[in-house]
């Protein structure tokens, strides 16, 4: 979503009044706000508590967590954001994009807030510099760089006949212009058309594969989005429907019934988010601690699918898979 956007989502958060924070009673608190749904990527919050544990905090034993969830919905971040203010919390995990994030820093400047998968954090106003990020709010971002193209290209591989393909993005998302342009750079180098659909609802998608189907198009790449993980049954119907191999940005796509996937580790990003958490609870200052950049990519392959598709992956291309599943 981008900032112009939800201007309006954030008066409700930034019009509580902010004051001096009051020590809480008893083991300390973590507000863990996120757009998204707790059940679309259920390794993440695992990897969230290890980081945690790396610092010394269990949850249940001498932290506490205040989950809230908006389900996809935007417009109900502001109002938990406040809930979370108001309950004093030690600490906000924003987490589902830059949305959250903005929402929490407009309902206090004083909680410090860490973050986790956006893009460009500097860009979105979150901090002032990667390494230096002052204010209220570090984290993890989950730009590594345009990682389109490299998918494009790991799309060709596996389906070299193919002339065109179709890139699914959300225009909302700050991130997608970028990977429309690595794509379309790719495509140039290596000869496919790219054709972009902008999906932002159920119909969007309905019409981006029936449009594939006319074009003719040999394969689907997904920019990354919380909305396509919302959605991502959908998208593996229709995939499987039209007989267009896919590649995603993360792991949970093949883990759940997709392709293949090629990406930063979204796991890796909420396990450093974890440890950030539990250094701020320890009494590090959000604007000591840089913005950390992803580290850990990884390929993804699941060849049921790639069976059920009738695709013959070379044996010199599992090779270089992260992660192949059976």
């Amino acid at each position: 979503m981008k900032r112009r956007e939800f201007v309006t989502l954030l008066g409700g958060a930034a019009a509580w009044p902010l004051g001096a924070r009051a020590q809480q009673p008893g083991m300390p608190v973590i507000g863990f706000l996120s757009a998204s749904r707790r059940d679309l990527n259920p390794p993440i919050y695992d990897a969230f508590h290890d980081g945690l544990a790396a610092t010394g905090f269990v949850e249940g034993t001498n932290v506490a967590i205040e989950y809230r969830f908006a389900d996809l919905h935007a417009e109900r971040l502001p109002s938990m954001a406040v809930d979370l203010v108001r309950r004093k919390v030690d600490v906000i995990l924003a987490t589902g994009g830059e949305t959250a994030t903005l929402i929490a820093k407009g309902a206090t400047a004083t909680i410090p807030i860490v973050f986790a998968t956006v893009y460009d954090p500097v860009e979105a106003g979150l901090v002032a510099r990667l390494n230096r990020p002052e204010g209220n709010a570090t984290g993890v971002t989950a730009d590594a760089g345009p990682l389109g193209g490299k998918r494009l290209e790991l799309l060709h591989e596996i389906a070299p006949g193919a002339a065109s393909v179709g890139l699914l993005v959300n225009p909302n998302n700050p991130f997608a212009e970028p990977d429309v342009a690595a794509v379309r750079a790719a495509g140039q180098k290596i000869g496919l058309q790219v054709h972009v659909f902008n999906v932002t609802s159920d119909l969007d998608i309905d019409s981006a594969f029936s449009e594939l189907v006319k074009l003719r198009a040999g394969g689907l790449l997904v920019s990354p989005d919380t909305f396509f993980q919302g959605h991502r049954g959908a998208i593996f119907q229709l995939a499987d429907r039209t007989r267009a191999p896919a590649v995603y940005y993360d792991r949970v796509y093949p883990a759940n019934g997709g392709l293949m996937s090629y990406g930063a580790s979204i796991v890796g990003m909420f396990r450093q988010a974890g440890d950030y958490v539990g250094r701020i609870l320890k009494g590090a200052k959000p604007s000591d601690l840089p913005v950390l950049q992803p580290t850990r990519f990884e390929l993804v392959i699941n060849m049921k699918v790639a069976k059920a598709l009738g695709l013959t992956i070379p044996q010199s291309f599992l090779a270089t898979a992260d992660e192949v599943i059976e």
